[in-house]
Order: C-alpha cells, then structure tokens, then sequence
C-alpha cells in the first residue's frame, strides 16, 4: 500500500486537551473582538444619513467581483504595484480558503458526521497549492516594503500641503507604523508558517508517510534540509514546533481580532465601495432633498453612510495625491488628506457609544480631523482623484457637499461671491445683457435661426465664454459657417439661453444652479429640435449627465446633446464637409475634462486631427490621466495666489517638453483661455507653439461643398 495513501497533519498532534482547549478560548475570543469591530463600525455607518445607492445588487457584485479578479484598477499606471498588490490578495485568498478547509474537517464535518477528506492526494494538492501560495504572499509583501523603504514614493509621503509642522496631524506618523506593523505582521505570519512546516517535517522524518511526501510543501521542504544541515535533530524540531505554533497561530488570531480596527479592514471595505460605486460620481452630482433643512455637509453625520463606507475604504495609496492638479501645483490640497482627515474625524466622532454634543461634530475648520476652507476652495472638480482611486472613493462629490455648506455661509473669495451675484442677475459670468448673447453672429453672412421661434434639427447651446468672450468668439463664428456650409439646420436660443451651471454647481451655489437649470430646461422644453450640440465640454456635461434628473420623465430624452467633435466628424466622414488640403502641423492635443475624463470623449478629436492631416504627439499625460486646465469647479473665477504657478502653466512646461510641436490643440472655450494666457506667462514656452482651438484648425481645411442653400429666416433681434 502507497505510504502516502492516507498521509494527513493532525492540527493538534501530541497537544494535550487543555492546551487544546486554550486555543480554542483564545480562537473564539478574537472571532469575538472581530464581531465586535464590526458592530461598531456598522453602527459607525448607520449614523450617518441615507444614501439611495441601493438596487441593482446582481449587476454591482458583478461588476465588484470582476474589478477584484483582474486588478483593472490597480494595475493602471502603476503596474508593478498592481501586480505585487494581486500576488498579495490572490495568495491570502487561497490560505484563507486553506485555512476554512482545515475549520471545516476539524471543526464541523469530523466530530458532527465522522467525515474526513484532508488526506492522501487532496491534502498532497492542498499542501502543494498553499506551499505555493504563502511564496506569492511574501515576494508581493517583500516589494510592498521595497516601495516604501527604498523608491521614497512622493506619493506614499503622508506629510500634509494643508497643515504646518509642529501640527499634530502634519505628517500622519502613525499611519506610516500601521504600513509597516500590517506588512510584518503578514510577512512574520508566512515566514513562521514556513519555519513550522519545516521543523514538522524534521520531528515526523521517521514517519514514511510524512516523510515521502515532503516535497508536496517544495518551500518547507528545502528549509526542513536545511535546518537539518545546521544540526537540528527530531527531538529539538519537536521543541521548536512546539513554540513556533504557539506563536504562529496566536499571531494569526491578533491579526484576525484587529482587523475592524486597522487598515486590513480595507479587505472588506474596499470591496463595498466598488460594490456601491457610482458611474456618474462626480459627472452628475446629488440633489439637495427636500427634507434637508440646509445645503451641504457641516457635521460629520451630514455625511452618508456610504460617503462614511468611503473614507473607510481608501488605502493610503495616494494616486489621488499624485493626479491632483491642485496638490501639483503647491494648494493646500490633497484628496488623499481630506477623505482621510474626515475618517480620523468619524472615527472619533462616530465610534464611542454615544454621539457627542453638536458643536463637536463640524467638519469645518482648523483642529484635527477638520478640513480648512482654503483646501475645499483649491479644488478644480477635474475629477482626477475619482477617475484614478482603485477603490471607488467619490472625493469630489464629498468636497462639493462641503462647499455647499461654506456658499451657504458666504465664507468665499469676495470675487466668487461677485460672480455668483452676476450670474443670478445676468445669466452669465460676463455680466452682459442677455440681449447680447447672440451678438457674435452679426459677424456671419448668412441668418441663423431663433429656435424658439421655429424648428429646427440641431439646437446649439453656445455657453458663456463661446458667446460673450471676443477671443472665443471667433471660434464660435468659425463652427457656424462650418455648420452652415454643411447644410446643417441649426439654430440657438439667443437671449433665451442662461450659464447651463456646471461650474456654479461644483463651486456649491446649488439654489442657484437649480434656477439656471429649471430655467433651460423650461426653454429647450418649448422648443423643437433633434438633437443638442455644445462646443463647451462644461455646458455638454451638466445638459447630459444632471439636466435630465431636473425635467419631466417624459422628456428626460431631450437631452440628447454631442459635443462639435462628434458631429463634425459625422459630417466629415459622410462626404458634407470636404477637406480643401491637409495640414502639415505637428500638434499635441489636451483632453478637455469635462469632454475626456468626465465623458469619454477621447477619440474624435484625434479622429479629426489625423483626417485633416496633423501629426499627433502626445502629451504625457493624456486622456483618462489628463492634467486639468485649472478652470474647472468655479477656479475660473477665483484668483489664484500671487507667485504660485498655475495648473495651466504646468501644462505648458509639460507641452513645452515634447518634441518640436507647432500647435497645441484644444476643444474647451476655458482651455482656450487659460492656456493662451500661460503660454505668455510660462517661462521658456513663449514662440515655442501656438495654442489654437481644434475648430479653428478644421475650418481652414474645409471647402464649400456647394451645399444646399439654407432656408431664409430673419436675422435675430440684437442689442
């Protein structure tokens, strides 16, 4: 008969019953601490407010468990750390999954039904698998410490932009010792699982069955030869076996028993913020509930219990940190900071059995665990920090509930405020007559219709700095005689049309915002039309990801908008632009926000420079990892401080590096303007290139194609 027909570990072998019995009181007593943990933090979560997350639970375990299976999140832009972080969780997974094979033979199968299966070949595969697996936990724990110790990351430096040294919470010391005490303990549970398989097999070598099979656990096997070759006998293995298991398995018992009150319950968090992530986080942002007596967060129990489920689930890993155009530019800001400010907070606040007083529980301010008003303030909304967390954490939701708060309370730059005054009187950023909205097509040849005067098959909503700024008012010409010449039919709203309010809702004027939108939406509701076209990335956003949430069910299909890229791609493609020559620039082309990263719209853009001849050479970053202009969430409007460099300037250190490029192309009236500016007050980029809007670029390349002549209407009554 084959030795090893029936080879098997006996868990407790030459253990009397009480040290058997002490095991399992010290087992049972860290499952208790676990439960414990988990109560409190449920019950963290509770206390803050309803979240409508729910539904759909099939489609978002889904979508959680294969996000979890490939790593997609992990591994982007940063692809070493995503595969030592996969080598981590997929061997923990497989020695949990050993660990519960164990539990379940010796604890319920065995002594309830006399059943037993960890034998012979299983339990040689099982050893086998395991052996395996504990090598993948320490090799991706061993580049874990790499990383920190020895690459000095920018990005896992904990030290603060928003606080000063000697500040308590400056430089997050303690969550560097909770890095390395998670990474040892892990690394200490493997090694000494190793050490005890092999003094195992040195005790046992008189046995056949075990000894035979050592092979099957190849690791524990070549240190059992090796502590063989240092002179250990079977009688000092039994010794060191005995001591090793005490300490190996009451370690892995702590491990368990803390994890609610550590970073490793980021296993389970991280998993429920990917399960309960929002597509449009950020893109389409909440409504204030007509039962909530103030706009925004000023106590941490504003928060909702998944916003609090959030700040649990971030990692420390800082890719925000690193995307954040705010933090690069020098602001006190960091995402990373804030979500992890607020968690100390909650954590104080929201986990003692009882709540504090009121006054205690405000997140606004300058003590520990509350956020300054400068950080909420140096914000760009660009959504970098969402696109890029790996766990699904929606920062920029979060800080624009906290502007609320600070609008309501008039705590803003003076100028803001001034805007927002404008905004409300006016209908635009410009402070112009509304009449002069449409004052840009006395400049055409030809009439362009009234669209609330008559059909029309495209309604171009123009936006602010399209209409009202002369430098983009060229711009705004140049697409209308392209539309035209194309024999599109298409008209505006003229003095119809108010700011469409993205950016007065990310800077958190949300009563604001609600009249401007309501407002629209009651203008395009009476009119008739196909289709909505922008050329203003901020107006296509909130026309397309928040307009519907405010209109009648029934005409939430209204909203059908594309930015000018799709659609003069369409008409190039369908023969009804044609193209008089071909361009010979070299460009390098910047992914509008709101167009690229808010709603994927990577590709036409690049479509349209390759078809009119320009070569493309890539910005470093680019696409989903484009670096903002520095416009977005209201900073258009806010002055930033006197000697800091702007997010637009970096960018054009940035274009300034590629290889002789002559153009720097856009497709935002913002970009348009924030980068004509820097490229004047960037150091070294002035004369490099030029910056021209992609519109310009098309128009010089289109010839009439003899189209249809429009139909005769009355040129628009202008001021």
């Amino acid at each position: 008969m084959d030795a090893t027909a029936q080879t098997t570990r006996i868990l407790f072998e030459q253990f009397s019953p009480w040290a058997i019995n002490l095991f399992y009181a010290f087992g049972y007593a860290a499952i208790a601490c676990f439960l414990y943990g988990c109560y409190v933090q449920v019950r963290k979560y509770r206390r803050g407010q309803p979240d409508a997350s729910w539904g759909q639970l099939a489609a978002r375990f889904g979508d959680m468990a294969r996000t979890m299976l490939t790593h997609r999140t992990l591994k982007r832009r940063d692809h070493a750390a995503g595969a030592a972080h996969a080598m981590i969780f997929f061997s923990f997974i497989a020695l949990f999954v050993g660990t519960a094979t164990i539990t379940l033979e010796v604890d319920i199968l065995k002594p309830l039904f006399g059943i037993t299966f960890w034998k012979g070949g299983f339990y040689l595969l099982f050893s086998l698998v395991l052996d395996l697996a504990g090598l993948g936990l320490i090799g991706g724990l061993l580049y874990m410490m790499y990383r920190r110790k020895w690459m000095a990351l920018p990005k896992l430096d904990y030290t603060r932009p928003d606080r000063q040294p000697g500040d308590p919470d400056y430089d997050r010391s303690a969550y560097r010792r909770e890095d390395w005490a998670f990474l040892w303990t892990l690394i200490l549970i493997g090694i000494t699982g190793y050490v005890l398989e092999a003094s195992r097999l040195v005790w046992l070598s008189g046995d056949a069955g075990v000894w035979d099979s050592r092979f099957w656990s190849p690791v524990g096997a070549l240190l059992a030869h090796s502590l063989m070759g240092l002179g250990l006998d079977a009688s000092g293995a039994g010794t060191l076996r005995g001591g090793l298991w005490w300490f190996h398995g009451l370690l892995a018992l702590s491990f368990i028993a803390l994890i609610p009150f550590t970073k490793v319950k980021h296993i389970f968090t991280a998993s429920a913020s990917l399960m309960f992530r929002d597509p449009l986080a950020g893109r389409r942002l909440p409504k204030v509930p007509e039962t909530q007596e103030a706009a925004g967060y000023e106590a941490i129990t504003d928060l909702t219990w998944k916003n609090l489920l959030h700040l649990d689930a971030c990692t420390k890993c800082g890719r925000c940190h690193e995307a954040c155009p705010a933090r690069t530019v020098g602001t006190p800001l960091s995402p990373r900071d804030v979500i992890l400010s607020l968690r100390e907070f909650a954590n104080h606040a929201l986990s003692a059995s009882s709540l504090p007083d009121k006054a205690e529980l405000s997140i606004h301010g300058k003590g520990p665990g509350q956020v300054f008003m400068e950080t909420l303030w140096s914000c760009r909304t660009c959504l970098a920090c969402v696109e890029i967390c790996p766990v699904a954490v929606e920062h920029v939701p979060i800080i624009v509930q906290m502007r609320r708060k600070l609008v309501e309370e008039g705590e803003m730059e003076p100028i803001l405020q001034k805007t927002l005054q404008t905004i409300h009187k006016t209908g635009n950023s410009f402070g112009e007559s509304k009449r002069k909205r449409g004052a840009w097509t006395k400049g055409l040849p030809f009439p362009v219709k009234d669209a609330r005067k008559e059909p029309v098959e495209t309604l171009w909503f123009v936006g602010d700095y399209a209409a009202f700024d002369p430098r983009n008012q060229k711009v705004t010409q140049a697409f209308a005689r392209l539309l035209h010449t194309a024999g599109e039919d298409f008209g505006l709203l003229l003095d119809g049309e108010l700011n469409a309010g993205n950016d007065v809702r990310r800077v958190g004027e949300e009563g604001l915002y609600e009249h401007l939108a309501s407002s629209n939406i009651a203008t395009l509701e009476g009119c008739e039309f196909k289709r909505i076209v922008t050329t203003d990335p901020h107006s296509f956003n909130t026309i397309r990801n928040e307009y519907p949430e405010f209109a009648d069910p029934a005409l939430r299909g209204l909203f059908q908008i594309e930015h000018y890229s799709t659609v003069l791609l369409k008409l190039i493609q369908s023969g009804r632009l044609t193209l008089k020559k071909r361009l010979s620039h070299r460009v390098t082309f910047h992914d509008p926000c709101h167009l690229g990263r808010f709603n994927k719209g990577y590709d036409a853009p690049r479509e349209l420079l390759a078809l009119i001849g320009c070569t493309l050479v890539e910005m470093p970053r680019n696409r989903d990892n484009s670096f903002c202009c520095g416009a977005g969430g209201g900073r258009i409007w806010i002055p930033d401080p006197v000697g800091m460099e702007k997010p637009a300037q970096n960018r054009m250190k940035e274009a300034a590096g590629l290889p002789d490029i002559d153009v720097f192309v856009v497709a935002c009236p913002k970009d348009l303007t924030m980068f004509e500016d820097a490229l004047k007050t960037t150091p070294g980029c002035e004369g490099r290139f030029v910056v021209r809007e992609l519109i310009e670029l098309i128009a010089e390349c289109v010839e009439a194609a003899d189209p249809a002549p429009a139909a005769p209407a009355e040129a628009p009554a202008l001021a």
